[in-house]
């Protein structure tokens, strides 16, 4: 059974010839360069052959041209540290445009998608790009505490800076039909009852949210969800049109048997990224995926951590990973 079969009768909830498996992983200093994550993701994939390819650029790709600037700080998730930002009065909300997705640090991302989608021509796993949700860019852009100040206190200008941010986002998903992608991995950060009430999410996040995954095209047959952090909205955002859900199901409620009642698709899961893939060992992952697996009788099932892998994670939990399955 090839990956794409393997995953689309996952989603559908038929039986497959064993359980889809992925992880990944942020790539510090070579996210600056289109060769260079090109490269990295490929030798990822090539090395462990998963069941999915996420690309993994720096948070700031779709904002660094308004004008932020992050830096590489050495953190264990591979993420960059952010020095300025591009919003510090309510007032610049209302200064941003829409970006060309042809230029800048868009088109350097839509180069190294197709520099992967080239080198994996012969591995049929969807390669999936990252897009992060217009408020988790407001988020990145102004800095979370500022965010939440102006939405509560400036909403109408706050909400023209999602609405130009969402632009944005409309064009670059428009860019990337041209690309040999197979749907995205969607970024949400602020459905979260930990950072704003469910009233808030639905004022300033849900509209621009459905606005973009409405607009993927049918032949994406591959969209994954991922809900950041704890207390995830997950009864709505399962309504989202996505093929599967990711979220911190070992560290938060519901639980990947609860998940899947809520949610049609694939639940994607089963691991933690910290107690068994990076400070664990070899033999207590593949426990936890059996585990995992007796828990959703391996239907509509895909075996993974809540969020990113660590850089530094032990190669052979990795290895233990991929094994857990066959």
């Amino acid at each position: 059974m090839d990956k794409r079969e393997r995953l689309t009768r996952t989603i559908a909830g038929e039986a497959t010839d064993r359980v889809p498996v992925a992880l990944w992983r942020h790539w510090p200093g070579d996210d600056q360069r289109a060769a260079d994550l090109a490269r990295s993701v490929v030798e990822f994939q090539k090395t462990y052959d998963w069941d999915i390819v996420k690309v993994t650029p720096a948070s700031s790709y779709l904002i660094v041209d308004y004008g932020v600037q992050d830096v590489w700080e050495g953190n264990l998730e591979g993420t960059r540290t952010y020095i300025k930002r591009a919003v510090s009065r309510s007032l610049d909300w209302t200064e941003l445009r829409p970006l060309d997705p042809a230029r800048g640090s868009l088109g350097k991302q839509l180069e190294c998608l197709n520099l992967v989608c080239e080198s994996l021509k012969d591995d049929d796993a969807p390669i999936v790009a990252t897009i992060f949700s217009p408020l988790a860019q407001a988020k990145n852009i102004a800095g979370k505490d500022l965010l939440t100040r102006h939405l509560r206190t400036h909403p109408d200008r706050v909400h023209t800076g999602l609405n130009t941010l969402t632009e944005t986002t409309l064009r670059y998903v428009d860019a990337l039909k041209r690309t040999g992608i197979s749907g995205i991995f969607y970024a949400v950060q602020h459905a979260s009852y930990d950072v704003l009430s469910e009233d808030e999410y639905k004022t300033f996040g849900l509209p621009y949210d459905r606005k973009i995954l409405e607009a993927l095209p049918g032949k994406w047959w591959f969209n994954l969800l991922h809900l950041h952090g704890e207390s995830p909205m997950f009864r709505l955002c399962s309504q989202f049109p996505v093929q599967a859900i990711n979220w911190h199901d070992q560290e938060t409620e519901p639980d990947l048997p609860t998940g899947k009642s809520m949610f049609n698709g694939a639940v994607c899961g089963g691991l933690s990224r910290w107690q068994h893939v990076h400070h664990g060992t070899p033999s207590a992952i593949r426990e936890q995926a059996r585990n995992a697996i007796n828990q959703t009788n391996a239907r509509r099932f895909i075996l993974s951590t809540g969020c990113v892998s660590m850089i530094t994670s032990p190669l052979s939990n990795l290895r233990a990973v991929r094994e857990a399955v066959e």
